[in-house]
């Protein structure tokens, strides 16, 4: 042990050393238990002691198996430490700063040098790990002729079939991190293998599938909504939103395909944001049918989706519907009149501003009629002068420009 100098290193040594010392003597102190007393107690005490001495075993393999793992986690930082600076200097040196690169010859053309990365451990299941995790840094940050040649180095190097062991894994985490690495490196993989995953009882990887599956599929990227069966979380609406509005060339569908035939309310609820972000005027009558639903959180993102996309020809048909709606829906009611604008029913906004009893319906009312442009154009001396102290500040609140809400 005097050898040994990393003082880290030393302590962790004496540490294993002493529980090992201790379970020595524990073992030993047991045996004279054994020869003493064990034999000659009642039944009862017996079989206490057995499972006493059960649990003691127990816990020290615990502890022995926990210093193993954290010694080997220690070596492992300590080869990666070494090992992550050459791998870094060799994309650096062999891809990043390739002459080819400058000369914009395409990427398919150019021949790497991938000898030197030979030279590396690649026969250890971890340094060809490390390797993936540095391209795939460098992948994120880089754009063009050189994120193809990392792409085609982590193939030449035939890392991707380390990935694709790992998809056939059991273990969900390890399929999370193969699609991870995947979509990362905008590798290809067919339906049959993903579509699956996408409705996976698993919620970490059927949100990572549908991640790559909007990324890598180029014909139908929301194929997975048809047989969605898991509600879609709203985390998981947030994620998936952005993948959509942040993937490139991607083909977008008309929505109203799943407004009409979905049987998964969050997968319909989602398509009504996404017919709103593309401004799918084509998805109106599909969303007008929606109306008729008994959920009336679904109705209540219809009627929003409609307001959004100021569909007047909704108008007359929302105020219909509003006398025999929950308070949620009678609020989106108001909002899309106020976001449509059209003006023909200001008389009815105005009757729910002085009339309605729930706060939120007056102020909501309130703030449709300013957007109809009618307190502004008619500076409504009659309805100023009737309205109680309460009403007059909500009114007063919503016209003024620098208020939001």
């Amino acid at each position: 042990m005097s050898q040994i100098d990393n003082p880290k290193l030393s302590a962790f040594v004496e540490t294993a050393s002493s529980y090992l010392e201790t379970a020595s003597t524990s073992v030993k102190t047991a045996v004279r238990f054994m020869e003493t007393t064990f034999l000659n107690a009642p039944l009862t005490i017996q079989i206490a002691m057995v499972f006493i001495i059960i649990a003691i075993v127990t816990t020290m393999l615990a502890y022995i198996s926990i210093l193993r793992n954290r010694y080997r986690g220690y070596r492992t930082d300590r080869k990666l430490a070494r090992l992550c600076p050459r791998i870094d200097n060799l994309l650096i040196d062999e891809v990043l700063s390739h002459p080819s690169v400058q000369q914009h010859i395409p990427p398919d053309e150019i021949q790497l040098n991938i000898a030197p990365f030979e030279q590396l451990p690649l026969h250890r299941r971890w340094a060809r790990q490390a390797l993936t995790s540095r391209i795939i840094h460098f992948r994120r940050n880089v754009r063009g002729n050189i994120a193809q040649l990392l792409r085609n180095l982590y193939m030449q190097l035939d890392l991707d079939n380390d990935t694709i062991k790992k998809l056939k894994s059991r273990h969900w985490e390890k399929k999370v991190q193969a699609l991870t690495e995947l979509t990362s490196l905008d590798m290809f993989i067919s339906d049959v293998t993903i579509l699956p995953m996408t409705n996976d009882r698993n919620r970490e990887l059927r949100a990572a599938a549908r991640h790559a599956y909007i990324k890598l599929s180029k014909n139908e990227p929301f194929k997975f909504f048809d047989i969605a069966k898991e509600p879609l979380l709203m985390w998981d609406q947030v994620e998936l939103f952005r993948t959509i509005t942040s993937t490139e060339n991607i083909a977008i569908p008309n929505f109203a395909r799943w407004i009409t035939y979905s049987g998964n309310k969050s997968v319909i609820s989602f398509c009504l944001k996404l017919v709103v972000h593309y401004n799918q005027h084509n998805a109106v009558p599909a969303i007008l049918r929606l109306l008729d639903t008994k959920d009336h959180y679904l109705r209540a993102d219809a009627i929003n989706c409609l307001g959004k996309l100021r569909a007047s020809i909704a108008e007359d048909k929302l105020v219909g519907l509003y006398s025999h709606q929950p308070i949620p829906c009678q609020i989106e009611i108001l909002k899309a009149l106020g976001r449509i604008g059209s003006g023909e029913h200001v008389e009815f906004l105005k009757t729910e501003f002085l009339h309605a009893t729930d706060f939120d319906l007056r102020k909501h009312a309130a703030k449709s009629l300013v957007k109809n442009q009618w307190v502004s154009d008619q500076p409504g001396d009659e309805l100023v002068s009737s309205v109680t102290p309460e009403n007059l500040r909500i009114l007063r609140h919503c016209m003024n420009p620098l208020i939001k809400y």
